[in-house]
């Protein structure tokens, strides 16, 4: 979509030419007409990152015949809906921290990163209502985060403008050759896609691309992959990221062939490096040295670096780092993986380090995309799961999840998108849901009313996370229940040695879900948990004694199918006395999801007996009483 600027305050005597010098000489070339009015004048850009840097560069900064001009979006009152775009947000800044100056204007329904080469963050916000949208608008344009001012816009709502969303979709579907599928394929296809990410040394992307690309092409042709290397992204760092995207043959195989690249490459230079070494000292060495430092030039070998998502990195690391000692093993390989204190809001990725012969890493790195990849279809899975299980829950509302939750940013933008943006680590996990469950498909359930409004969940935490949780002044667990839209409170320690606080949440479904995500990725981000294992959690809740022993089964059976289920560890303590509610306690130990998808279905059992009970109240008392 064609990106319209507004260029205001201009003087009458600012020409069109005036306007494209000024912006060929500021390196910003104008790819269609200057449409020039008495005053202002309107410009078009095809790429919205060139759009973002022509504002930042040029708005109430530079003087054109002694006005300052402004630049911002230009966006008819008809399209000023819903969608805003916040700019100049620091890279340091916490999710969180955002999460909870947006969620203060509104219901978010998504926000996805804009890819941009500043230094700063940029993200297009989508929220529930044009009201919202103009209330950010008005309380956020010019909000002072440490020394950072930010800047907001609205941007055109394409829902507003084109009719029919779902049918543009689907012609997108199919224009994606580049994946092998046919005309027909589903979106299903685009879904699963799971690039690999590798960091290549600057010096070696030549190398790989080859003279015209030749390289390139010739590793793309032979494992149907496509290979994108990000030479924008981090100008001037020592390494660029490059995304490959194919069957996990296809990948691995586009993997060798740059490890072999690299590896020539290396061995190359420190061979030409020996050689010059040595000439300079021929008159001082004999002929029999130089013959013995020619046969050894002693090049070492490329590590491969992957990128990982950090929400996946704890399933392959393995309880006490088993499945990386087994890798390592079995490849011959040195495997490190990157410190969490490296995240942040720009960079959710991990750097996966693996050190060894070509064919080494080449092997690991087979072993390595397994563990993931069985890693991101399990919270496919669980994200399908909590859509079907929870009433009235709509995930795209979730806002942005912690780094520290397992869960995934989207894969790369559809094939065939020219030019297709570079995937950045920095997409949004509200992206991921949104992009897996357009706001169409899904929604409240109207026609569901088998949850109680209000569900109660007692959530057991390490005593010193406590303060982490709470914040400074209780600002934290302020803008937590904000966000959650559920009451949060932190209950009184038993006693001056207990290891764990038990954390009370009251709140519908959609609260419970968004609170408890928070608290488990805020543990992880913390420290509070071993970076080689997963947050794992107790939580409990109660349930009518009269169905307890439904939710254990005959023999127990229906605890255990829960259990195989959704991997969580499920305990009905049986000897249990009722409280004054005639409930008793279900233990529900296990990570995120797992731990989610339990409780839902532990309501969904009470719920089931409930409406029996409604239904055939006599012959339900009666079956309990035989």
């Amino acid at each position: 979509m064609m990106n319209k600027l507004y260029i205001g305050n201009l003087s009458p005597a600012v020409t069109a030419d005036d306007l494209r010098q000024l912006f060929g000489d500021r390196k910003l070339p104008l790819a269609g007409q200057v449409l020039l009015k008495s005053g202002y004048a309107f410009v078009d850009y095809p790429d919205q990152n060139w759009a973002i840097r022509a504002i930042e560069t040029l708005s109430g900064k530079v003087e054109l015949h002694g006005k300052i001009m402004e630049v911002d979006y230009s966006v008819s009152k008809k399209l000023r809906s819903r969608k805003i775009q916040i700019r100049n947000i620091p890279p340091h800044l916490q999710w969180e921290v955002l999460d909870g100056l947006l969620a203060q204007c509104g219901t978010v329904e998504n926000v996805e990163q804009v890819n941009t080469d500043t230094e700063t963050a940029v993200v297009n916000v989508t929220y529930a209502t044009r009201e919202e949208a103009k209330i950010a608008i008005e309380k956020l344009s010019g909000h002072q985060f440490e020394n950072y001012s930010f800047k907001i816009s609205y941007i055109p709502d394409e829902e507003v403008s084109s009719p029919s969303p779902p049918q543009r979709a689907q012609r997108g579907d199919h224009s994606s050759r580049e994946q092998g599928h046919a005309p027909g394929g589903s979106s299903q296809a685009r879904q699963i896609d799971f690039p690999l990410r590798i960091l290549v040394p600057t010096q070696f992307v030549g190398a790989i691309i080859g003279k015209e690309g030749l390289t390139i092409k010739n590793i793309t042709k032979q494992t149907q992959s496509r290979v994108d290397i990000h030479r924008k992204e981090n100008s001037g760092a020592a390494e660029k990221p490059v995304t490959i995207h194919a069957t996990p043959e296809g990948t691995s195989e586009a993997c060798r062939m740059i490890l072999e690249i690299m590896q020539k490459e290396a061995d190359e230079t420190k061979l030409s490096s020996n050689m010059s070494s040595n000439s300079l000292l021929a008159c001082k060495i004999t002929a029999e040295k130089f013959t013995n430092n020619m046969e050894t030039p002693g090049s070492e070998d490329i590590p491969l670096k992957i990128l990982a998502h950090n929400g996946l990195v704890g399933r392959l690391i393995g309880k006490e780092g088993r499945n990386l000692k087994k890798i390592e093993h079995e490849t011959g390989t040195k495997i490190t993986i990157s410190s969490l204190q490296d995240l942040s809001i720009y960079n959710p990725e991990r750097t996966i380090t693996v050190k060894g012969t070509v064919e080494a890493c080449a092997n690991a790195e087979i072993e390595i995309m397994k563990k993931l990849r069985e890693a991101f279809e399990n919270d496919m899975l669980a994200v399908n799961q909590q859509a079907s299980l929870i009433p009235g829950l709509n995930l795209s509302t979730l806002g942005i999840f912690s780094t520290g939750l397992s869960v995934l940013p989207p894969p790369a933008g559809p094939r065939g998108a020219p030019p297709a943006p570079p995937y950045h680590p920095f997409a949004t996990h509200s992206g991921y849901f949104s992009s897996l469950y357009p706001p169409h498909q899904f929604g409240p359930f109207p026609h569901h009313h088998s949850y109680p409004e209000q569900e109660i969940v007692n959530l057991f935490i390490p005593t010193q996370a406590v303060g982490a949780i709470i914040g400074k002044k209780g600002a934290h667990i302020k803008q937590l229940a904000r966000f959650a839209g559920a009451s949060i409170k932190i209950a009184p320690a038993e006693g001056p040695d207990v290891s764990e606080r038990m954390v009370i949440i009251t709140g519908p479904p959609e609260a419970q879900f968004k609170a408890q995500g928070r608290i488990f990725g805020k543990l992880k981000e913390e420290n509070f948990f071993n970076p080689k294992e997963e947050v794992k959690l107790e939580a409990h809740i109660r349930v009518p004694s009269s169905t307890a022993g439904r939710v254990i089964g005959k023999g127990g059976k229906t605890v255990n199918e829960l259990q195989n289920l959704t991997s969580a560890e499920v305990i009905v303590p049986r000897d249990q006395t009722p409280d004054e509610n005639e409930e008793v306690i279900v233990r529900i130990i296990g990570h995120f999801f797992a731990s989610q998808t339990a409780q839902r279905k532990i309501r969904e059992i009470v719920q089931q007996v409930k409406q029996q009970e409604q239904k055939y109240p006599q012959g339900v008392a009666s079956q309990r009483s035989k």
